[in-house]
């Protein structure tokens, strides 16, 4: 494996670690600055931990067009990270494996769960993606919602659930 992809999957394994409260508080040490100005936030990226890769990453290709940004094969040539793209949204996934590989404490994390929800132009283009998933498990059927949206719930290989909408 290439040294650059090792320093991603660690700061991604640091990362998913952090984010599900196993890693190391910052030392009381550490300087909060207060700043007088909002940074501008450009995006957010989730990582899944997957026992494979290779079905989700085909899920949102094969059925929904995304394009495939990066992988990271592992020694056996199956993938152990892998993200796809489609405009702004950028979805990751890495193998649980190789996550405990590059930090340990990933192991720690218990009971996290996380879904996806993903909103289109239109009703139009609701209708196509709904299609496009067909086969996928149902978790909620469309439906109209109080506030305005239609939405409808599947689960894509990994299992996550995936949540598309669009306003009426």
């Amino acid at each position: 494996m290439f040294a650059h992809h090792r320093v991603l999957l660690s700061l991604v394994a640091a990362a998913v670690a952090t984010a599900a409260g196993v890693a190391s508080p910052p030392s009381r040490n550490f300087a909060m600055t207060t700043a007088t100005t909002t940074p501008a936030v450009l995006s957010l990226a989730p990582v899944i931990l997957v026992d494979a890769v290779e079905p989700c990453i085909a899920f949102w290709i094969n059925r929904l067009g995304f394009i495939k940004e990066n992988e990271v094969p592992g020694p056996d040539g199956k993938l152990i990270f892998a993200s796809v793209k489609k405009g702004n949204v950028e979805i990751m996934y890495q193998t649980r494996a190789s996550a405990m590989e590059a930090n340990p404490r990933v192991a720690e994390r218990g009971g996290d769960a996380v879904a996806l929800f993903i909103t289109v132009s239109s009703i139009a283009d609701l209708d196509a993606i709904e299609a496009q998933v067909k086969d996928a498990p149902v978790v909620k059927a469309r439906h109209d919602t109080f506030y305005g949206t239609t939405e409808f719930y599947v689960r894509e290989p990994g299992g996550t659930v995936v949540g598309f909408a669009a306003h009426k």
